[in-house]
């Protein structure tokens, strides 16, 4: 096992264009990270509480959610749900925070909730993700300024650069305003098919775009990794020899290693999986 650091990692998974794997990368990379014995919390801020229901905690069936944190200065451990995984728990969201921008848009401190819900637990955690909705409002903001770095998710598609620019300016605007030590923790290509010219012309396109910041890891379109949300399972329990398994689990192994991407097989042997 690789010893993480003493205080969490808070990672903001975020891009404000929907359907790029966002969820799913979030939901799937808390799960390997917690196999691999870091402590890790996902919290959800997305109205739409796919993070949430995606590991089998039913809408409806917790009291409290992160609306009732940011809003309404709740203690983020009060809200927190268990996981089929022991080293993983869950902060839940619900609909009611489609309101936030409306309820908060009075309040001087509205844009730093989150950073301060956080600040109690960090030491709890190795790893804190934060799933973003798919757009740059509040919420966003808010995960942005907590975060010491943002995970940007991209469809292996033709407008995939599309609102991108836009996002990192966002980052931009934030690290000079809010965050001085906001950093990009790297570029994840989704959905990516090896058959197709597009893909690989696209793969291309964002590597000459981003460089050194696109991780070494590609998630693949992969059915299996489709159908584990409705079964409210993260990947690795619903099909842990699948594609989209392997590609998480790789992906968890190169942010544990920080800037040691694209490590040998040596290293990847050192932290260990079920199953693996």
């Amino acid at each position: 096992m690789v010893q993480a650091a003493s205080m969490g990692k808070i990672i903001a998974i975020a891009n404000q264009k929907g359907g790029v794997g966002k969820t799913t990368t979030a939901i799937n990379l808390a799960a390997s990270l917690a196999a691999a014995d870091m402590r890790t919390l996902l919290i959800d801020i997305d109205p739409q509480s796919n993070a949430s229901s995606g590991v089998g905690i039913r809408k409806g069936s917790y009291p409290r959610s992160t609306y009732h944190v940011l809003v309404h200065r709740e203690p983020l451990a009060s809200i927190l749900q268990p996981t089929e995984l022991e080293s993983m728990f869950v902060a839940p969201a619900s609909r009611e925070l489609v309101g936030t921008t409306v309820e908060l848009a009075q309040e001087s401190d509205r844009d730093q909730r989150l950073k301060a819900a956080i600040r109690p637990l960090i030491e709890n955690y190795d790893y804190i993700l934060v799933d973003c909705p798919p757009s740059l409002d509040i919420l966003t903001i808010n995960a942005l300024i907590a975060a010491n770095s943002i995970l940007i998710p991209i469809q292996c598609e033709y407008f995939a650069l599309e609102g991108v620019s836009e996002l990192i300016e966002t980052v931009r605007h934030v690290r000079r305003l809010r965050n001085p030590d906001l950093e990009i923790e790297g570029v994840l290509l989704t959905m990516f098919d090896d058959r197709t010219n597009l893909s690989r012309q696209v793969m291309a396109d964002l590597k000459g775009f981003f460089g050194k910041q696109m991780f070494s890891t590609i998630v693949p379109r992969n059915i299996r990794l489709g159908e584990a949300p409705s079964h409210g399972q993260p990947i690795l329990l619903y099909d842990i020899k699948s594609k989209g398994a392997e590609s998480y689990i790789r992906l968890a192994k190169e942010i544990i290693h920080g800037t040691e991407k694209g490590v040998g097989k040596g290293t990847e042997r050192s932290i260990g999986y079920p199953g693996s």
